[in-house]
């Protein structure tokens, strides 16, 4: 049977390690992040990815409708694209998409897609430009 106080351990160990949120080189030289995880010896769980990923798009979507004044006026497809778009490129990159977002706002879907299509974010994405500007247009 496991007697382990798991909270107190957990306390300790954040005492003794330190907790950093960005990744560092220990006094051995290995990159490390949290509270002493060698990412060298042992990378992140998909399990840890997938909880990383919730905050990420959780950080979008309230990214998207403290910025984007009509975002909560859009169906379910624009307002994923959108959340896309800010997870990959961040606010300040996707506020400056302005014919988009203006056509969007508009009801131009059509309009907003091609317009996202044209740009230079497309060049760089390939395929899924594409599939974003699918979810503008309703596809």
């Amino acid at each position: 049977m496991n007697r382990i106080d798991m909270e107190r351990l957990k306390s300790t160990l954040v005492r003794h390690e330190g907790e950093k949120l960005e990744m560092y080189k220990c006094s051995m030289g290995y990159r490390t992040i949290g509270v002493g995880h060698n990412l060298d010896s042992k990378p992140i769980s998909e399990r840890v990815s997938r909880l990383m990923l919730e905050d990420d798009i959780a950080d979008a979507v309230a990214d998207c409708e403290r910025n984007i004044g009509f975002f909560s006026n859009l169906d379910d497809a624009c307002q994923e694209a959108l959340v896309n778009l800010c997870f990959n490129m961040g606010i300040a990159k996707l506020m400056q998409f302005k014919k988009t977002l203006a056509y969007l706002k508009e009801g131009q879907r059509e309009k907003a897609a091609n317009e996202l299509l044209d740009s230079r974010y497309a060049s760089q994405v390939g395929y899924r430009a594409v599939e974003v500007a699918s979810m503008i247009k309703g596809d």
